[in-house]
């Protein structure tokens, strides 16, 4: 016989990994990462540059080891490389030998004895399990009454002392399976399977593998390659992969040496810096002082809902989410209440009311927590001229000094002022009489068929209506108007004029005359809104208004899903201030850019988006039902000019929400990358009826990084889901 506690050691190192000379003649000699992996019986090897090519072989296929120059092509290297660092593996039947050379005779004899003894387990034993003397030592410092059992409940425990984050519903699914006898307890051996079950990464100890040269840690020099060549890094990775190891590599050893182990490696890959969102992009970073006609705003519609649009309840709560969100433009709907104070509700519905007055203290206390850039408020006015002072009364005293009253320099502007200009500032976008212009008298009427009230359906308001002087004065760089065509808008149209467009109507000026829309909103501000036959409260794809220079393309907040994904998206970028400077060919009032042909404007770049979707970790349970375990699959969809919109998916993996590994590759062109998004939606699998949803992340395609990312996963409302993640190799290069 022989001790099992040798095989164990060689074991370990075979399952560390050693570089060896793989040899096929004298002038073939090429280094290859071997390893044997976690079921004791398959050699695993690649190459360190082959991308994602590897080979395996069973050591069941091997019927003997030889050591020193017992081949013909050991023979031929004899010169070269001394007998002692020599040995061929011999196998079954017609499969060639594969002659190997190691760096050291220590090493060559580890592999030797090593690969003898699998040979020789494998044909006396049956499957024994690895030993990890690591977790054998922690369950002895956790089985305090020395039985050499424990229950679920003190595993739970220990992986808690181990620092493992887990599903406790996934954890007791793999307790279950290591519990052999079905005891309830697990003896040491079952626990070993257990954790390596539970911890096992397998996939990004690949990577690791690719690049260490030891197999056990990346030196300096070793992790700066990895920056350079997978993470796109160029010459900034020598201070970066200092930084990294300082920030993530848990060994004090290995700090002092400047290295990284795989933990620390696994670390940085799952954290911000190793997220497939470039962190730089996070931070506010764009140039702010441009009109503001030359961003995209996000923008609320009934910002007062917090349900649907027919009973919901109408909520300050509302207010408070939206601009928490970053939202920049919130709505607010006003009617003539019974003891002269103005109410916001939605019109001839059962929705509750609230106080006008409310609205703008909330407005004052909630406007500026997360971004200090311009507020917007549109106002949709159904008010009697008293309420409207009112209303102006109120704005005024509750707001005073946020409140935009004036021209910023007191002159007539020929464009917007910038959000740089107007930070801290709350804008009033309604009608207005005449113009910053003119000065006229106490109250005249003013035309009202604002697209606002006749898209909603508001029939019974009158085509003329008075409007209030005080009101009125507190408009100056959002002075709704009706739309009458793009030739009108560049002939006689003021910079601070603006118009609103239902879906339908936006949709079909874009369709009809996207360049004009493009030019147009150079200038001015658009607003565009959910058709008021959306009573459900449901939203359209703001892609579509943002593709032809909408700023305000105004969503429900309050109603989750594909919309306020892309809308998220959009807006995490730029320090989430709720500005996005949009694309310079969408500034420019002359731009010939058309959604419809993008391949026409000149500094047309093309680029080629390549996704490996590797792998899932620690997925949430979606269905509840007992004993339910989600089969996933990763769906990479695109947004952007029409020829943009597209979609892939991988195929999905039965039962296993922990970590599915799928290695599938998606590949897109994306005609114009700086208005695409790319949204990540994992669902579950359903044979019989619609996927259901586990999560999604959504960004703007320019803030894509390069190479192993993980993307952290969002639910359905928007909200993180640690530790629920993604792990993509992404691939960005020009179409050439």
């Amino acid at each position: 016989g022989f001790c099992l506690q040798q095989v164990c050691c060689l074991s370990v190192l075979m399952m560390a990994g050693s570089t060896l000379r793989k040899v096929k003649s004298r002038s073939w000699k090429k280094q290859r990462h071997f390893r044997l992996l976690e079921d004791g019986l398959t050699i695993w090897y690649k190459s360190r540059w082959a991308g994602k090519g590897h080979s395996t072989f069973s050591v069941m296929d091997v019927e003997a080891v030889r050591e020193g120059h017992q081949s013909e092509v050991m023979l031929s290297i004899a010169e070269e490389f001394p007998a002692e660092l020599c040995f061929t593996l011999v196998f079954h039947g017609r499969q060639g030998n594969l002659d190997l050379v190691a760096d050291s005779p220590e090493e060559a004899q580890a592999w030797i004895q090593g690969v003898r003894k699998l040979i020789h387990k494998a044909q006396t034993m049956d499957e024994q399990e690895r030993q990890d003397q690591w977790v054998r030592d922690w369950f002895q410092k956790a089985d305090k009454n020395k039985d050499g059992k424990m229950n679920f409940k003190e595993v739970k425990k220990l992986l808690k002392m181990m620092n493992v984050e887990m599903n406790e519903d996934n954890a007791l699914h793999l307790f279950t399976m290591a519990d052999k006898c079905e005891s309830g307890s697990l003896e040491i051996e079952q626990f070993v399977h257990f954790y390596q079950m539970l911890t096992q990464r397998d996939e990004v100890w690949k990577v690791f593998q690719d690049y260490s040269g030891d197999g056990e840690r990346l030196t300096l020099e070793e992790l700066e390659t990895f920056l350079r060549l997978e993470q796109g890094e160029g010459d900034q990775s020598s201070q970066h992969a200092q930084q990294l190891i300082q920030r993530y590599e848990p060994s004090e050893t290995a700090v002092k040496e400047s290295s990284m182990s795989l933990e620390g490696f696994q670390m940085y890959l799952c954290s911000q810096e190793g997220s497939v969102f470039n962190p730089a992009l996070l931070e506010l970073q764009q140039d702010m002082n441009q009109p503001l006609s030359h961003y995209f705003i996000s923008s609320s519609h009934n910002t007062y809902l917090l349900e649907d649009q027919l009973r919901g309840q109408s909520s300050l709560e509302a207010y408070i989410q939206a601009l928490k969100r970053g939202c920049r433009c919130v709505e607010v709907d006003c009617w003539d209440g019974s003891d002269g104070e103005p109410v916001v509700y939605h019109g001839h519905t059962l929705t509750s009311k609230i106080l006008f007055r409310d609205i703008i203290s909330t407005l004052k206390e909630y406007a500026f927590k997360v971004s200090d850039f311009p507020v917007i408020v549109s106002l949709e006015n159904h008010c009697g001229v008293e309420q409207q002072t009112v209303m102006a009364t109120h704005l005024r005293q509750i707001l005073g000094e946020m409140l935009l009253t004036a021209p910023l320099d007191g002159q007539i502007p020929h464009m917007l002022p910038s959000p740089q200009e107007l930070r801290g500032k709350i804008l009033l976008k309604a009608k207005k009489i005449g113009g910053l212009e003119t000065h006229l008298d106490e109250t005249l009427t003013d035309e009202v068929s604002d697209e606002d009230e006749t898209a909603n359906g508001d029939a019974e308001s009158p085509s003329k209506s008075k409007l209030s002087r005080e009101l009125s004065d507190l408009v100056v760089y959002c002075k709704s108007v009706h739309f009458h065509g793009f030739e009108h808008a560049r002939s006689q149209a003021k910079c601070y004029e603006m118009s609103s467009f239902s879906e339908s109507k936006a949709k079909k000026l874009a369709k009809d005359a996207g360049s004009e829309f493009i030019r147009c909103n150079a200038r001015q501000l658009c607003r565009t809104y959910p058709s008021g036959l959306r009573t459900d409260s449901s939203n359209y794809n703001p892609q579509d208004m943002w593709n032809v220079g909408c700023q305000i393309v105004a969503l429900n907040f309050q109603t989750a899903g594909l919309e306020m994904d892309l809308n998220d998206g959009r807006f995490r970028q730029n320090g989430c201030c709720g500005y996005v400077l949009k694309p310079d060919f969408m500034r420019d009032a002359d731009s010939s850019f058309s959604p419809d042909r993008p391949e026409d404007r000149p500094g047309y770049k093309p680029a080629r988006l390549s996704i490996q979707v590797i792998s899932a970790q620690q997925l949430p349970k979606v269905n509840q039902k007992e004993g339910s375990i989600v089969d996933p699959l990763v769906r990479v969809e695109i947004y952007g000019v029409p020829q943009d919109q597209t979609k892939e998916e991988t195929g999905h993996i039965n039962n296993n929400g922990f970590n599915p590994v799928w290695n599938e590759t998606l590949n897109f062109i994306v005609h114009s990358p700086e208005l695409a998004l790319v949204r990540f939606v994992v669902e579950d699998h359903d044979k019989t009826s619609r996927n259901d949803f586990i999560g999604q992340f959504t960004l703007p395609f320019t803030c894509i990084q390069p190479g192993y990312r993980h993307i952290h996963l969002l639910s359905k409302d928007g909200t993180a889901i640690p530790p629920s993640s993604v792990f993509v190799n992404v691939n960005v290069s020009e179409l050439t």
